[in-house]
């Protein structure tokens, strides 16, 4: 029979050989629960994997009954999604230690040790970190933790839903206006149990594109693998996988047999049959910045720090004296007005009303009388600017005000420059667009504020198409299959590498910004008001 798949015709005749070589989950269908993931589900609705919103993930309650049950059924990998954690209700002896119930085991990778199939694990004990193994043969009553991250349906489908089980999920953060043509209920924060549907990923012998098959095609086959010279078969590469390659077996060609979509260079380029080279895979800093507006559909993108376009400064805003603190630097003095008044309930305490302007000192710490009790409060000292002189008063830090920055510099900064004098987030505006680009989309945009200095993993290419330059892809934010082609590179030198400015959905911003720099702590929250 002829089927049309996702576009592309597939003959499946009897005695073809088709080598399946993933399944992956094509939509989910999710029943609804208003109230509590105990309640009754009711309706049914069909949800695709690019359905927006972050969802956390609730624990499942049916315990594994072994370690070879967990390996089988749930994803264990090397990304940051493929580390589950479990919990044993009973204590665990093991050679060198023992694990206490409820203590919480996080797998991070399977493999064969001396012989036998383990899971190498860590478990945190006292602020320590242990590493084990556990070997498969490990049976006891295993159960899910409860996980503190929240994900995309997407990374839902491709890590969180274990084989042969559904996964229940609630609504954390929806990322757009609900409207008609959303399939759930209007403000709906209750849970979804999720029900995968599959499609198998398969090549065939004489296609060097990927087909597409559902699980629930009416076509009988027989597993011939035991039998089968699999070897002349196209090995799809996922950009994953080629950057797990080592670094000696760059420069590389390959041949795209399944392409992104996109207009723009350098996705225009990267169409399904285009030979491309693949120079070298590294590591890359990116600056997160959002477009400066009230409403919520802010764009956002990552600038690389070879862009050469040129930034003038926009003025910051503050919600708290906390705020002005942190902001602090020695470089120059900070200058700003006032945006809301605050009424101090003591009279050490400056009392600000809307338009006053100050300059901004030095934290100390100043003692009020509370109740008849001294009590010692975290202040700010500033400078109070009046018309012909400068008054010393002292703002408390859990003052809840606005301040809005007074901009003096009028000076033109590379995207360099700004890193290294000033503390991100940073506001600016394009003064000076940069010309290597045949448009730069930060030029038209009333204002940027720079957020945070992320490194991200990248391999520079260039198309046959388009010899003459090369570019950085991102790992992991392009879905792309390459095979390679035992063909000789003319040069291993790169061509001229052109600069891209990435703009990334709101889903993409919200992952690179909860993964992507985990090194850096949270700034602590802001002293609270005595009580």
């Amino acid at each position: 029979s002829i089927y049309e798949m996702f576009g592309n015709e597939c003959s499946l005749s009897t005695g073809e050989v088709i080598k399946v070589i993933g399944f992956k989950i094509n939509k989910l269908i999710a029943s609804i629960c208003e109230n509590n993931e105990d309640s009754q589900f009711s309706a049914k609705v069909e949800l695709p994997l690019s359905f927006p919103g972050l969802y956390k993930v609730m624990a499942d309650k049916t315990p594994y009954a072994s370690i070879e049950e967990i390996t089988r059924k749930v994803a264990i990998g090397p990304t940051r999604f493929g580390h589950p954690r479990f919990y044993s209700p009973e204590d665990i002896k093991l050679a060198s230690f023992t694990i206490k119930q409820g203590e919480q085991i996080t797998f991070n990778s399977v493999e064969k040790i001396n012989g036998t199939m383990a899971v190498n694990c860590v478990m945190v004990r006292n602020n320590k970190s242990h590493s084990f193994t556990l070997p498969l043969s490990q049976e006891g009553k295993f159960y899910e933790c409860e996980d503190d991250q929240i994900y995309t349906l997407k990374e839902i489908a491709e890590w969180k839903i274990p084989k042969c089980r559904s996964r229940i999920v609630k609504l954390s953060n929806t990322l757009h206006m609900w409207n008609s043509s959303n399939p759930l209920p209007e403000n709906f924060g209750g849970y979804l149990i999720l029900m995968p549907v599959y499609e198998v990923q398969a090549v065939m012998k004489f296609r060097k594109d990927i087909v597409h098959i559902l699980s629930d095609l009416d076509v009988e086959v027989k597993d011939i693998t035991d039998c089968y010279d699999t070897s002349s078969f196209i090995q799809p590469l996922s950009l994953e996988d080629v950057f797990e390659r080592t670094s000696k077996e760059f420069p590389m060609v390959a041949e795209i047999m399944d392409g992104p979509l996109g207009s723009q260079k350098p996705y225009s380029l990267l169409h399904t049959g285009e030979e491309i080279v693949i120079y070298k895979k590294y590591q890359a800093t990116r600056i997160i910045a959002s477009e400066m507006r009230s409403d919520s559909s802010k764009r956002h993108f990552l600038i690389p720090m070879t862009y050469k376009g040129k930034f003038k400064r926009r003025p910051r805003e503050f919600p708290t004296a906390y705020d002005l603190e942190t902001a602090r630097s020695e470089r120059e003095q900070l200058h700003v007005v006032a945006t809301k008044a605050f009424d101090s309930p003591h009279t050490e305490f400056f009392s600000v009303s809307v338009g006053d302007q100050f300059l901004v000192q030095h934290c100390q710490t100043s003692e009020v009388l509370y109740e008849g009790t001294k009590t010692v409060i975290d202040v700010l000292a500033c400078e109070q600017i009046l018309s012909n002189a400068y008054k010393k008063v002292l703002l408390p830090m859990y003052m809840e005000g606005g301040f809005v920055e007074v901009i003096h510099d009028k000076k033109q900064y590379q995207l360099s420059e700004i890193c290294k004098e000033f503390r991100l987030p940073f506001n600016v505006k394009v003064s000076v667009r940069d010309l290597s680009m045949k448009e730069d989309v930060l030029a038209a945009l009333p204002g940027l504020q720079l957020e945070e200095e992320i490194t991200d993993s990248y391999l520079l290419i260039s198309s046959t198409s388009s010899p003459m330059e090369s570019w950085e892809i991102p790992v992991y934010r392009l879905n792309m299959l390459v095979h390679l082609l035992s063909k000789d590179i003319q040069t291993g030198v790169p061509p001229l590498t052109k600069t891209t400015v990435e703009e990334i959905s709101e889903e993409q911003y919200y992952m690179v910004r909860r993964y992507e720099n985990q090194t850096v702590l949270p700034p602590p929250r802001p002293p609270k008001k005595p009580a």
